[in-house]
């Protein structure tokens, strides 16, 4: 019997599931996603379920069903081995997965064997249920898709964890993961300077839950540090050491730690180890990008700068950055990280395509933007001596309303650049009146008021200033 597309899609959509969750692959490289997850399962035995599961995922995203399907088995049998007496209330999302990747093969029978599969098992597990079931342990499984598929999602990752909390408080793996997008939460409100509860608590909670996970001691660890108790953070992340010396995820944190700490050589010597056991790690060649580009600002301060050394940096930081890139094209600090590379060793032309290449995108987030606005700006006045390109750029950062940590440093650039111009040439009009329009942007609209005025003083005639001043006085 032919089954009707249109009532099967109306199931499939009611099913709990990756493709129900509406992940998105704009958010994400693919690419990089995979070999996490890949990397993930090879070093971490438990919780495999979930890591098989959204690898099929990311394989059918990459148009791979075929591969797709490989994983959801290996996602059947992880349930089989870890919970032989639940196997239909663990295996919901897996079915669910394995029911849209049929459909999606157009192998419409085998579509509908698992939604009935589901269906059925939700009915055993609940009267109400019908292919929808409210299980703690679904909610996790979506609250750690939505970690992996980035900063966009962390907020829903919270409020997955949540949910599956209210039912267990207790569960250590719901705690792990609470306290990861709580973690990552802080961090974007920072650079978003929003207020926000420190995760710190919470973060201890999970670690007494999961003794031995490293990846949470060592995020106690960062977290101290960030709070400015480094030697309290230290002794988490040593005792983590001897637990796990050989865990990557584990060992990019300590290298993380160390490096903010100032003892690059030590960072360097972790994530070289860490990368020799996954190699292809977005996050590793980035770190170590940063590190190598740090010891180049060293070196290029000391007095007599070893060339050599120098130039030999230059090319390790380039090919860790240029890799991170290639790899993770949504990864849009490290464009700036390599382009301020290129810059440090005068490759002007190759600084610029990349600054243009990420400017000219229309999917950034506000902060992503502003970041790229005020590392542009830089660019402009360090190396190609244009103030007022930089100025320029450094105002579309501001025009952005919405406040961040790069809007902040974009504020903080060019009001010092007009400062200086403004001391420096006895009152130039254009800085003045440049300067009324930062404060404008800003809100401040009596110190906007008196640079307008100063400005029309120097330059009577400047229809724009004498505009902006009088829609000012209106609008007080």
């Amino acid at each position: 019997s032919t089954i009707s597309k249109n009532s099967l899609k109306t199931s499939l959509l009611q099913l709990e599931c990756h493709f129900t969750w509406t992940l998105l692959k704009q958010h994400v490289g693919l690419e990089a996603l995979e070999e996490t997850i890949v990397d993930h399962i090879k070093f971490v035995k438990e919780f495999n379920i979930t890591d098989y599961n959204i690898l099929s995922y990311v394989c059918h995203l990459k148009n791979s069903n075929e591969e797709a399907l490989r994983n959801l088995k290996k996602a059947e049998e992880a349930v089989q081995k870890q919970y032989p007496g639940e196997i239909a209330r663990r295996s919901l999302v897996t079915w669910g997965n394995y029911a849209w990747i049929y459909y999606h093969m157009q192998r419409y029978e085998e579509a509908q064997t698992y939604v009935s599969k589901v269906e059925n098992s939700c009915k055993k597990l609940s009267s109400t249920a019908h292919g929808k079931i409210q299980l703690p342990e679904i909610y996790a499984e979506q609250g750690w898709a939505s970690l992996r598929f980035g900063c966009h999602y962390y907020e829903r990752a919270k409020n997955c964890f949540e949910k599956a909390l209210k039912s267990e408080p207790d569960n250590p793996d719901f705690n792990a993961g609470y306290a990861i997008a709580m973690y990552r939460l802080e961090i974007l409100a920072d650079r978003y300077c929003e207020e926000t509860r420190s995760c710190l608590e919470i973060l201890k909670r999970a670690v007494e839950l999961n003794p031995k996970n490293t990846t949470l001691l060592a995020l106690l660890s960062l977290q101290l540090q960030r709070l400015k108790r480094s030697d309290e953070g230290e002794r988490y992340i040593e005792e983590a050491l001897q637990i796990t010396p050989d865990f990557p995820v584990f060992l990019r944190y300590a290298a993380n730690f160390y490096r903010k700490k100032g003892e690059v050589e030590k960072a360097v010597k972790i994530l070289k180890k860490a990368l020799a056991l996954t190699p292809k790690s977005v996050f590793l060649h980035h770190q170590l990008g940063l590190c190598y580009r740090f010891k180049i600002l060293q070196l290029k301060k000391t007095r007599y700068t070893p060339q050599e050394e120098v130039e030999n940096l230059i090319q390790l930081a380039i090919f860790h950055l240029k890799t991170v890139i290639d790899k993770k094209p949504t990864f849009i600090s490290a464009h700036s990280d390599l382009a301020n590379t290129y810059a440090l060793c005068e490759r002007y032309e190759e600084a610029e395509e990349i600054f243009q290449e990420v400017l000219q995108r229309n999917n950034l987030c506000c902060g992503e933007k502003q970041e790229i606005y005020f590392n542009y700006g830089n660019f402009q006045q360090y190396h190609m001596n244009s103030e007022s390109e930089a100025i320029k750029y450094y105002i579309e950062g501001l025009k952005m309303e919405k406040d961040s940590y790069g809007r902040r440093k974009c504020r903080e650039a060019v009001e010092k650049l007009l400062k200086q111009k403004i001391e420096g040439r006895l009152g130039d009009a254009t800085a003045i009146g440049t300067l009324g329009l930062i404060h404008n942007l800003d809100g401040e609209k009596q110190k906007a008021i008196e640079c307008y005025e100063k400005a029309i003083a120097l330059d009577p005639n400047n229809e724009e200033y004498r505009n902006a001043l009088f829609e000012l006085q209106l609008s007080i």
